[in-house]
This record gives structure tokens, sequence and C-alpha cells, in this order.
């Protein structure tokens, strides 16, 4: 006879885990502290048995919200949301058991993303590429601001999209803000010392990465153009294969020629760095975000692509296009930040990304060719950058219409006899320049051979010259890797560099 008391046990074990298993679960992003837009209608969801039946309540409404998981446990419903203020609220969730979000604020939230100079934390670490903001140490212990909140993802690469991340959602502090994403920061705290709203970050960056692999595979496959992309993950990974394979043989062959008690393999076992392959950072660190509801995008990235810059004119749109369907918001603000000059860079990619501004809808960029730094591609002064990203979102989505957020950018060009005069957008209050002289312009003939000019200011436009171009066809400012122009508006934001040419460039391999 079988023993009852060992089939009762049992019951209990199995009865505990269909509980347990049933047991409503939530997001790493829909947690305590998290910040949600304030004024719409914002997206709550998780995972419940199928079927299952889950009862919300909003700290800031008496009507209860009801949802039914699908049959394969998904939930998702919208809340509707008041304007933002300091008022913290709790939101409890309940079905075969309770859980109970505090601390909940409502404000401004914004995605913030890119590669390493996105990823660049405020505060300093030892030994590593991290060195610190400048003024770091002051600027950790002023970073008191209870209603900024943060969210940094964690690094995590995948071959299939995944349904959550790693990470959770910090009261900004001096602790909390040394490892977070320092642009994102002063972004953040200008927004939230002009807009007196709570605002939230969310950061999920990684350095080193291009473009593509923040694109999802089916855009990257719908393009022709980006199939080369793709081509050329596979040979890689062939590579790595092959490498792989023969680490495994010469391993095998050197412990059947050794003594049991041999030394231990000097052999190196081939490495697969996972954040270079297209579409896993997709997948793993920006598909999970999508269902969470965002004002707008800051994206600091471009380095890594600078190598294909011709190529990155139609897949960072592509990019912008692809995750603004996928957040089903429309055409959500997105912010970015021309990169820095740097000796391992290009004048081609800062290129890109100015075009970029006439492709890419509701967009706005940073210049930063004055606070670069030729030997770092980390330049340290992220304090100016937030401040300019600001500056765009203050004018073009927080209604400060009268703001001037951009330096000069060329418009359009006349040819004088010997005399090359260039026109500007965003030099309305004038333009003007440090130093003695212009720096940074070139100009050519037809025969496209660029030759240094001189450039003088003349009310709201320059006039390039040079006496070795009798019949000037083509301007060019700041174009190399590391310029130093001294061209700025009147509100001291920079000059965008530029060319009035389409000659083709051979890119650099």
């Amino acid at each position: 006879m079988k023993n009852p008391n060992k089939i009762l046990l049992l019951l209990l074990v199995l009865s505990a885990k269909i509980s347990l298993s049933a047991q409503v679960k939530l997001p790493a992003l829909v947690s305590d502290n998290m910040v949600l837009q304030q004024n719409t209608k914002v997206n709550l969801w998780g995972w419940a048995s199928p079927n299952e039946k889950i009862n919300i309540q909003l700290g800031w409404s008496n009507l209860p919200v009801n949802v039914t998981a699908d049959a394969e446990g998904n939930w998702k419903t919208t809340v509707e949301t008041p304007k933002g203020g300091e008022t913290a609220y709790d939101i409890i969730i309940e079905a075969s058991n309770k859980i109970t979000l505090k601390n909940i604020l409502i404000g401004e939230v914004w995605l913030c993303s890119g590669q390493s100079n996105m990823f660049f934390p405020v505060g300093r670490e030892e030994g590593t590429w991290k060195t610190g903001v400048k003024n770091y140490d002051e600027e950790v212990k002023k970073a008191v601001f209870p209603n900024i909140r943060l969210f940094t993802v964690a690094l995590n690469a995948s071959a299939k999209p995944l349904e959550d991340v790693t990470g959770s959602w910090k009261i900004c502090s001096p602790e909390s803000i040394k490892t977070f994403s320092a642009v994102a920061y002063f972004f953040g705290r200008d927004l939230y010392q002009k807009l007196n709203v709570p605002i939230g970050l969310l950061s999920t960056s990684w350095g080193g990465t291009k473009a593509e692999a923040w694109t999802a595979q089916s855009v990257l496959e719908e393009d022709v153009a980006f199939l080369s992309i793709l081509q050329e993950d596979a040979r890689n990974e062939k590579v790595y294969q092959e490498k792989l394979e023969a680490y495994y043989l010469a391993l095998t062959n050197e412990r059947i020629a050794s003594a049991a008690n041999a030394p231990k393999s000097q052999l190196k076992k081939p490495k697969k760095e996972p954040n270079k392959t297209s579409y896993v950072l997709y997948n793993a660190m920006l598909h999970p975000l999508v269902n969470y509801t965002i004002k707008g995008a800051i994206w600091y990235q471009g380095e890594s692509n600078s190598g294909k810059a011709y190529l990155y004119r139609s897949l960072f749109p592509t990019m912008v296009k692809s995750w603004r369907e996928e957040w089903k918001q429309g055409e959500f603000p997105f912010y970015y930040v021309q990169i820095t000059p740097h000796k391992g860079q290009n004048a081609e990619i800062r290129e890109a990304q100015l075009m970029s501004l006439k492709t890419i809808p509701s967009s706005g960029m940073v210049v930063t060719t004055d606070v670069g730094d030729a030997q770092n591609i980390h330049p340290i002064d992220k304090q100016t950058v937030g401040y300019r990203l600001a500056l765009i979102a203050r004018a073009k989505t927080y209604g400060e219409n009268k703001l001037v957020y951009s330096g000069p950018i060329f418009n359009h060009m006349k040819i004088k006899k010997q005399k090359v005069q260039l026109f500007f957008d965003y030099a309305d209050s004038g333009l003007k320049k440090t130093g003695d002289t212009l720096k940074e312009f070139e100009i050519a003939g037809n025969d496209q051979v660029f030759y240094p000019a001189e450039a003088k200011i003349e009310g709201k436009t320059i006039v390039v010259t040079s006496p070795k171009v009798k019949e000037p066809a083509a301007v060019r400012f700041a174009w190399k890797a590391v310029p130093e122009p001294n061209l700025f508006n009147n509100e001291n934001l920079p000059a965008s560099p530029f060319r009035t040419d389409e000659w083709v460039i051979a890119e650099k391999k």
C-alpha cells in the first residue's frame, strides 16, 4: 500500500508549482520607481496563466482596469495618465497573486541609445575607457534629483527577439548616477530644470556597435542594399567557426599526445564579440522595450559605421523608421549627435548624419566639432552634448518656438566670378567666428583640386575665395577627420561640416 503522507506531500508540491506558474509576472520596465509618460495612453503588460483575468488599480484613478490574458498567457492594456507632477502613485496588479508597484511618477520618458559615447557614464571607472565626464566628482555630488528616474538595460545579445530585459528603475542620486549614461543624464537634467516635471530616462546602449546591430533582421532582409551587411556577418561567422574547429582539433591532438598530468594547455580559444553581429542588440536590448510608451529618443552613434558612411545614409533613416513602426506612436521625436572630430573618423560619416536631417522626419542634430578630442574617441565634455540635445527638445517638442537650437547649416551657394557666397539656415541672428580668421574652408574648380580658402563673414553669409581658383565650382568646410572650425551663430552653436559638391569620394577600407 502506498504511503498516504507521501501522496499528500506530492500533491502539495504539484499544487505549489501550478500556483507559482500561474502568477502574474511583469517585465523589468514595469516596476517600482518608473516614470510613465504624462497626458496620454500608456501600455501596461505582462504574463499570466492562459485566459487569466487581471485587475489593475491605478493610484490616480478610482476606475479599475480589467484585462484577460490570451491563450499563451500574454496580456497588455492601455491606461490613461494624468498631467505630470511630483505626486508619487502606487499601481496594484492582481490576479491569483498581487503585485504592488510603488513610487510611480508621471512625466516625460525618453529612450537613449547608441554606442560607447551614449554608454559613457558620468563617473570614473579606474583602468578603463570610462574616465568620467569633465568635473565628474562635482557632477556626481550634485546629482540629487529624486524626480529623475534612470533605467539601464543590461548588456545582452540574442539571435532571436526576446520578451524582457534585465534592469531596474533607480532614483537619480550620487550613487546611481555614477554608472549611468552621461549624455542621457545631462539631457534629462536640463529638461527637468526647464519643464519641472519628472523625467524617465531609458538607456540602452553598447560600445563599439553598428546601427545594423540595433535594426531588426526582417528590416535588413527587406532592402537589397543591406544584404551585403548580412553577407559579411555570414562570412565572419564562417571564419569564427573554422577557427573554433581548428582550436578543438589542436586541443584534442595535444591531449592525446600528452600524459594525463600534462600542464594546462597554452592554446587560445577563439573569442567572438557578441555585439558585433547585425540585429542581435535589437533582439535583446530594443525589441523588449517597444511596449513602453515614450515621448521620444536620443541617439549617439556612428563611429562604428564610418567605414561605410555612404551606406549609413540609408541605413540610419531605415533604422529610425523601423523603430517608429515598432512603437506605434507615429513619428516620435528623434534627436541625435553628429560624431565628434577624431583621428579615426572621417568627414563622410558626418555628412551622412547631416543628410539624415532631411530624410528622418521630426529629427534634430547636435554638432560637436568644438567639444571633440582628436586622440580620444570618448571626449569628456558630455555636458555640452546633453545641453544641446535638450535645446532641440525644448524648441521642437516642448514649444519654445523662439529658441535657436542649431548652429548654422549650409543651405545653398551663389558663384560670383572668383567668389562663392554661402547661405545658411539657423543664422538669422548673424554669424561669428572665434579667433582672427575663419578656418577650415577649402575651394575648388571643376578639376576637383581643393585649396585653402580665405573666408569672410558678410552679414548672414560667408564669402569664400582663393587666388589659386579662378573659376570656383565647390566649397568644403571642416572636411577632414579632425577639423578645428571656428564658425558659430550668435547663439554660440557651431556650424556643421559640409560640402557643396557631390563628387564621389572613395571610402577607406
